[in-house]
């Protein structure tokens, strides 16, 4: 690395980390304010003050790109205005060593939103979650029900009926329907609520009416419980918790695997899967990005409009991001499609702004 290229990294990533701090900050104020209209009702100001720091590394995860993206446009179109840019292209670093220096400062950005993203902000968010219900008094609070009848699963040749969820993950009316080769209905059992053990890897269920279905008669009688082993973990009710885009990568491939045994749409959780995976990525995308665009700010511009452009070129591309997620789902498109297609527009739009450029 030259010295113009430590000078970009050094500049880059100073105004990258200051601008991430900035932004962390503002939203945890929103936060806090969005949140201090449940003090008074079950909740203290210190509860609201440690729910909001443990959203932090989620709002980490989110701004990082945003804040890489509005550093180097920054740090670029200051250059810009004071001729550094111009002095260092006709030194002879060439626009492929500029974009050289601002992968490497991205590539440290990218890795530390990937670790983020993957195990601070949903365990993080996950006990928040628990802190708020609990503090609200909810330990009741229904937090999985996907249709009028509950929610459904199919495990070999049983079917589950659980009607709902609660925050604490305590399953409420479980219905289990166990069928035969020939898929003919053998037993059914009911129960009001069931627990998961880890001790077990199991769902105690309490209080279970059995139903059996013999050679044509019925017998019903009761069981004081039962122990449900199943694939079925706690962690597919964290999808009613938080967004399918914040869970882990393993979380999001268990939930894939139990949904596909069900026979259910498993469409939501591929594409957050795999935006999962870019969403790294796309710091090295939003920076990149910001080469053609400072070029164009005039020598008298100031920080606002360069603030400006930035916010805007951010908010373009994560509404184009979550379009074509919503997209993907709703048409059944190909994950990676969903994915891949906005870093990929942006990447073309950016290097043929740059060859126009370079043109001239």
């Amino acid at each position: 690395m030259n010295t113009l290229q430590r000078y970009l990294w050094r500049e880059i990533s100073l105004a990258s980390l200051f601008l991430v701090f900035a932004l962390v900050l503002i939203f945890a104020f929103f936060d806090v304010i969005n949140e201090l209209g449940d003090i008074g009702h079950g909740r203290s100001l210190s509860s609201v003050f440690l729910y909001v720091l443990l959203k932090v590394p989620s709002r980490f995860y989110e701004l990082a790109p945003v804040a890489a993206l509005i550093g180097t446009l920054y740090v670029l179109a200051q250059l810009v205005a004071n001729s550094e840019f111009t002095v260092m292209r006709v030194s002879g670093m060439s626009l492929s060593q500029v974009c050289r220096a601002i992968i490497q400062v991205g590539i440290p950005i990218a890795l530390v939103t990937f670790l983020a993203g993957e195990f601070l902000s949903p365990p993080a968010d996950r006990i928040a979650h628990a802190l708020r219900s609990a503090d609200r008094s909810a330990a009741k609070e229904m937090i999985a029900q996907q249709f009028s009848s509950g929610f459904w699963f199919k495990e070999n040749n049983t079917f589950a009926n659980i009607r709902a969820a609660t925050a604490s993950h305590v399953l409420m009316d479980v219905f289990l329907y166990e069928f035969d080769d020939q898929m003919k209905l053998q037993k059914i059992r009911t129960a009001k609520r069931a627990i998961f053990l880890e001790t077990q890897t199991a769902w105690e269920m309490e209080g279970v009416v059995v139903t059996d279905f013999i050679d044509g008669n019925t017998k019903v009688y009761e069981e004081p419980e039962y122990l449900w082993k199943t694939v079925l973990r706690p962690s597919i009710l964290t999808v009613y918790q938080i967004p399918p885009e914040q869970l882990e990568l393993k979380t999001l491939f268990d939930n894939i695997g139990i949904l596909q045994k069900s026979a259910q749409d498993t469409a939501r959780f591929e594409v957050a899967l795999w935006v999962k995976i870019v969403y790294p990525i796309n710091v090295f995308v939003m920076m990149l990005l910001t080469l053609p665009f400072a070029q164009f700010q005039s020598r008298q511009s100031g920080i606002g409009i360069r603030l400006f452009v930035g916010a805007m070129l951010g908010l373009t591309f994560f509404l184009v991001g979550r379009l074509f997620s919503y997209l993907g789902v709703l048409n059944h498109w190909s994950p990676l499609i969903s994915a891949f297609t906005p870093s990929v527009l942006f990447l073309v739009l950016t290097f043929c702004l740059l060859y126009r450029q370079e043109r001239k």
